[in-house]
């Protein structure tokens, strides 16, 4: 054998010795040569080879933002976490090591040019539609439908002709016939119009208006558009009003968090407590002080909130109970005046501990994010919780008053104290009791809401008016009159508010209350017993 064989023998073992031992920490060296086009070909050699290891995503991602460095000495990849000045604050790629603070000039970026960056995100694109996750490929083909252009016909026939997926495949559908009707003519275009109005997504209706607003295009094929668009708007306008009886009903149902315990203790003691407000804020202030507390454990702060919460704005309660209201029963406009003067000392004290500004509650990620139902209407997890816990509430409530030993006392007290009084009830202990609950319950209602706004010393103040509101509405001491009026004004609010504006919304449902207070003052779910007649 002559020599110059037997090398060209030894070159291809070694070869392919080297390639059946490539890996994805060599094969990405090759990024560090200076020529866009060499770079190229070695990003679209990684997504064949490597399309499902999420480094290669990362990878990618990091070279279109211009995060993507190599160290000059060890050749190490590296990520920039952020700088200071000349200083780079960096973490190995392959690793995630953080590494010591270092002068800028002791790196070098993987450069990357704007042709290079459509070729990564294109890359990105097609690694996504065609990942083994639904979620990834349904995200994908979302963010083709935001951005949809002539050029992804050809991924999108592609994806279709793979996806199994429904969902997956509706939204690519819609991106294909958005795309048909934009840039196809003739039969095909009125064909891709007529087929639009069987999505519903605001890209869907831009895309028709679009078509619709141009001068150019033949009186048959405007038809067909205004005919679509008048079915996509038809179709949305449904879920809008689904969209708005859910939002009215989360709304009704922080309503009833915020008057139940008001129902009962207004049913109890005829105390109208002006501070049932702050106890909401306790206990929004509850939820902020644990998440500071544990910071590490925010997915299960709110699920410790909910007791703290109580136990705290219960506590609170039966001081105040103790030490100012008890002495003035029988006197519900000297309770106002007492308990008004609490709320503002019980703000004061919050501005003291926590300042005047406005506190951020952190969200779990489990209730971060929305249901999707469809391209048109969509249901907020926190919104989607905080029905489903006020309901609970309201039905753990309901079995302590009818199926407990503290429940038939307090219904006792509330239909004929002085009877109840004389069965040797202690009703001083009763209305220490309900009074504790009823401002535990508050605290309950101050954990919901600081998912839903900012916590703040006023945070109570907003929704005192709404509660009593709802109470006198309902019926006074009545947990179903309660429910009722909650989700009642809740609904009627949220269907007002985007015709009248908030301020005006409030006002006609302040004239709402009065007018049905003529009618029928005891309201709906009137109290019955002896002590109703007071």
């Amino acid at each position: 054998m002559k020599k110059s064989n037997l090398i060209k023998i030894i070159f291809l073992n070694l070869f392919f010795l080297t390639s059946l031992f490539a890996s994805f920490e060599t094969d990405i060296e090759a990024l560090k040569t200076k020529s866009f086009k060499k770079k190229q070909q070695v990003i679209n050699e990684l997504v064949e080879k490597y399309s499902d290891d999420e480094r290669t995503e990362t990878l990618l991602k990091k070279m279109v933002d211009g995060d993507l460095f190599y160290t000059k000495k060890e050749g190490t990849f590296v990520i920039l976490e952020k700088k200071e000045g000349s200083t780079y604050h960096t973490k190995t790629f392959l690793e995630g090591k953080v590494l010591e603070p270092q002068n800028k000039k002791e790196f070098n970026k993987v450069k990357t040019n704007n042709g290079l960056r459509s070729v990564i995100k294109s890359n990105l694109a097609q690694m996504n539609l065609f990942s083994k996750k639904k979620e990834v490929r349904l995200k994908s083909a979302k963010n083709i439908l935001s951005n949809v252009d002539e050029d992804s016909k050809e991924l999108i026939n592609k994806a279709l002709s793979k996806e199994k997926d429904s969902d997956v495949k509706e939204v690519l559908l819609e991106a294909k016939t958005i795309i048909l009707a934009k840039y196809s003519s003739g039969e095909e275009q009125l064909q891709a119009v007529k087929d639009l109005s069987d999505f519903i997504s605001s890209d869907t209706l831009a895309t028709l208006k679009n078509l619709y607003s141009k001068e150019d295009i033949s009186s048959e094929l405007k038809k067909a558009v205004k005919s679509s668009i008048s079915t996509v708007e038809t179709i949305r306008s449904y879920y809008g009003v689904l969209e708005k009886a859910f939002f009215g009903l989360s709304m009704g149902s922080v309503l009833l968090l915020a008057a139940i315990g008001l129902a009962i203790t207004f049913g109890v003691m005829k105390v109208i407590n002006m501070a049932h407000g702050e106890m909401m804020m306790i206990g929004a202030y509850t939820t902020y002080t644990l998440q500071q507390v544990m910071p590490g454990l925010i997915e299960y702060s709110i699920l410790v909130a909910i007791p703290a919460a109580f136990i705290v704005s219960g506590i609170v309660g039966i001081i105040i109970e103790r030490l100012v209201i008890r002495h003035l029963y029988g006197r519900p406009l000297e309770t106002l005046l007492a308990t008004f003067g609490i709320s503002l000392i019980l703000q004061q004290i919050v501005r003291t501990i926590y300042s005047p500004l406005n506190q951020e509650v952190k969200t779990p990620d489990w209730m971060s994010g929305a249901w999707e139902i469809n391209s048109a209407l969509s249901l907020t997890y926190n919104r989607l919780y905080i029905i489903i816990f006020a309901l609970l509430v309201f039905i753990g409530v309901l079995m302590v008053l009818n199926k407990t030993s503290l429940g038939l006392k307090v219904r006792a007290v509330t239909q004929n104290r002085q009877m109840a009084q004389a069965m040797g009830i202690k009703t001083s202990w009763i209305d220490a009791m309900t009074f504790g609950i009823g401002s535990g319950i508050a605290g309950i209602a101050g954990v919901a809401l600081s998912q839903l706004t900012n916590v703040g010393p006023n945070l109570g103040q907003a929704y005192i008016v709404d509660s009593f509101m709802v109470v006198v509405f309902g019926g006074v001491g009545n947990l179903w009159g309660t429910l009722i009026g909650a989700i009642t004004l809740g609904e009627i609010n949220k269907f007002i508010e985007p015709v009248a504006g908030a301020v005006l919304a409030k006002v006609i449902i302040l004239v709402f209350i009065i007018l049905f207070i003529q009618k029928k003052p005891r309201g709906l779910f009137p109290q019955k017993g002896r002590d109703a007649q007071d």
